[in-house]
């Protein structure tokens, strides 16, 4: 990290069969866990701005790299980013700290592995608070083979696995510009029209919005691709089939509170149908795109603190 930011060391911690790398605040807390879950293309620092505040309300604060992310192990096969996997490294975490359950905050991808990691360990999760993106229903074709026949076969997600390969490289090629592109205030991850649009980001400069983060924050982001490449991450995508497969027989319903928050200006629509599937859920929207905690950290933080404030109380 640039010497100009204030943020945790990390350390490697070995879990189900690989390592994480951790950043962890707030140890004399302990007893009171709450772990921070990224998205794509995003690090753990993206939840830098509410480790601070979360520590001083008396967490202790947990924050992986996932598995294909900064230091964090990069298994080469394919199958090991399914959710089945992504949710055992959260969960063998617990373990290593000795916690039952824990809260947590997912964003984007994040948010898919922390709803995920709800319905296959249940008994792991007490509370949950998800950002940008709502609860899936799972529905009755495969996630990628709906997307592609509703947006066709440029549509990004679609585009990473039919074509793997091709954009890991495109991406690698032009780490700088592909993330200064993207983390831009008050506009969606993709633009309006999506296809092949998120690749060609990587490709010229494209000046959606202003900057979420100063030079040397976005530093941290551009090093750590640099350093690993898409190829990780991406293959989250490459098992969204997969990952259908495996939520055949699990049971669909999320008992536990929890915290929607959206980006009113993402294009991430809410899931009006949420409390069908979480009962126990609460909506809330801020003036924001899709890097919500970015975009609006003092805001998040408020919402969060006194969401969990009631929960406790």
């Amino acid at each position: 990290m640039p010497n100009t930011i204030n943020f945790p060391k990390s350390t490697l911690i070995a879990v189900n069969g690989i390592e994480l790398e951790v950043f962890e605040a707030g140890q004399e807390n302990v007893g009171n866990p709450i772990v921070l879950c990224h998205g794509w293309p995003e690090h753990a620092f993206t939840w830098r701005h509410q480790i601070p505040a979360l520590v001083a309300a008396g967490y202790h604060v947990i924050v992986p790299n996932q598995r294909g992310y900064g230091k964090s192990s990069q298994p080469a096969e394919v199958t090991a980013y399914d959710i089945e996997n992504l949710s055992s490294d959260l969960v063998a975490l617990l373990d290593h700290y000795g916690y039952k359950n824990a809260t947590f905050i997912g964003h984007d991808w994040g948010a898919m592995v922390v709803w995920g990691l709800t319905l296959l360990h249940p008994e792991r999760v007490n509370k949950v608070i998800n950002l940008a993106l709502p609860y899936q229903e799972r529905g009755e074709m495969p996630w990628i083979e709906m997307m592609e026949a509703i947006f066709g076969e440029d549509f990004y997600f679609v585009h990473f696995n039919r074509q793997p390969g091709v954009a890991d490289a495109i991406l690698k090629e032009n780490t700088a510009q592909f993330l200064r592109n993207i983390y831009r205030k008050n506009v969606p991850m993709m633009p309006p029209k999506p296809g092949m649009a998120m690749i060609n980001l990587a490709k010229e400069e494209v000046p959606l919005g202003d900057p979420i983060m100063s030079d040397n924050e976005l530093a941290v982001f551009v090093s750590a691709f640099e350093s690993t490449g898409f190829t990780g991450s991406i293959n989250w995508y490459r098992n969204l089939d997969r990952n259908w497969h495996l939520l055949a027989e699990v049971n669909p319903i999320i008992q536990q509170p929890t915290l929607m928050i959206h980006g009113a200006q993402d294009v991430i629509p809410p899931f009006e149908r949420l409390t069908d599937f979480v009962p126990n859920a609460e909506v809330t929207t801020l003036d924001c795109g899709h890097w919500i905690q970015q975009e609006k950290p003092n805001e998040t933080n408020q919402i969060i603190l006194e969401w969990l404030e009631l929960q406790d109380s």
